[in-house]
């Protein structure tokens, strides 16, 4: 399906696991070991045969494959975000069909749950950090159900989700894979983000023949998740990964109104909680009071400031502080909403 794709003008990224799973194969481990120094060796090994199969499999299509494996810290930073974009566009660009995979040998956090650590999430970081236009995530239940189809057999398929809202995050009961990471909780996790930053995603069978083409033609297949913004700037995408976000700010219902409806800037007036720490120009989310991010920005103030100045007027800033770096906690122009 991919090579058909990439024939027909296409550009074509795939993003799989399964090192783990290849590495335990290789060295015929037993399944009853798996602490995290172990995993690590299995992935290392892993990743060679699994790199060997997709390049002999792509191979009899006359494609080159393209090793990437990602962790965290790569995309959290700025310089590493664009490095690591150019690179997967250069690699586009020739042709070549790259492999992502976060990096196990060395992403420690992953394998115990605290980082990317799943592919979903990762495919939807991947999709921001090339404008992806579409991104399939496919799963061997066909899409977002009403119930789980596995468990309820008169669970009914949900064809569009025009915005993930709290009553469709609890239609996904997220259940354990039994060879890698994710259920439907993290497939949903992921279509907010890449809807977010401008990119239609389709939750769709695995085993649905000839499923990426024919989604890529526009049938309707699965759950459609469209766009929710259009394409944003680069910058605002890598705040939007929240993967150097720090601490939080909760803000009130009106300046959640103001934020989400009218386009303003946070100011200090509007601003309930602190939890730190981050310094100024770090990114920080920003939770209405119910508890939901809300957005995403980069603040003009540490935290230790904002405690100081939250419910005050901006003209009162430089009172209580000494100083001032503007009437705003997040200017609206540093601030992506979610």
């Amino acid at each position: 399906q991919a090579a058909r794709l990439r024939a027909q003008g296409a550009e074509v990224i795939v993003v799989s696991s399964g090192a783990i799973a290849a590495g335990r194969h290789r060295l015929g481990a037993k399944e009853e070991r798996k602490d995290i120094p172990f995993r690590q060796v299995l992935a290392s090994v892993g990743q060679s045969q699994l790199m060997q199969t997709y390049d002999r499999l792509f191979a009899e299509h006359g494609l080159v494959v393209a090793q990437t494996l990602l962790t965290r810290r790569d995309l959290a930073d700025r310089l590493g975000y664009l490095n690591a974009r150019n690179t997967l566009l250069a690699l586009l660009e020739l042709g070549a069909v790259p492999i992502v995979n976060e990096n196990d040998v060395v992403a420690v956090e992953e394998i115990e749950g605290a980082l990317i650590g799943d592919n979903d999430n990762l495919s939807a970081l991947v999709a921001n950090l090339v404008d992806a236009d579409l991104l399939a995530l496919l799963t061997d239940t066909g899409g977002l159900h009403t119930a789980d189809p596995r468990r309820d057999p008169d669970a009914k398929l949900v064809p569009l989700v025009e915005r993930i809202t709290p009553e469709i995050e609890q239609l996904a009961q997220d259940t354990e894979t039994p060879h890698g990471v994710g259920g439907m909780v993290t497939k949903l996790q992921a279509a907010k983000l890449a809807t977010s930053g401008g990119a239609d995603v389709v939750i769709a069978g695995g085993y649905e023949p000839d499923v990426l083409e024919r989604l890529v033609g526009g049938e309707a297949l699965g759950t459609l998740f469209p766009a929710s913004t259009d394409r944003l700037e680069s910058r605002k995408r890598w705040m939007l990964a929240g993967l150097a976000a720090r601490g939080k700010i909760v803000v009130d219902a009106g300046a959640a109104k103001a934020l989400l409806s009218q386009g303003r800037s946070l100011l200090p007036a509007g601003v309930r909680e602190v939890a730190g720490p981050f310094d100024r120009g770090d990114t920080v989310p920003i939770y209405g009071e119910d508890g939901r991010r809300i957005a995403i920005g980069v603040t003009n103030y540490g935290h230790q400031e904002v405690a100081a100045i939250r419910g005050l007027r901006s003209d009162r800033i430089a009172g209580v502080l000494g100083y001032e770096y503007g009437a705003e906690v997040v200017h609206r122009n540093n601030l992506v909403l979610l």
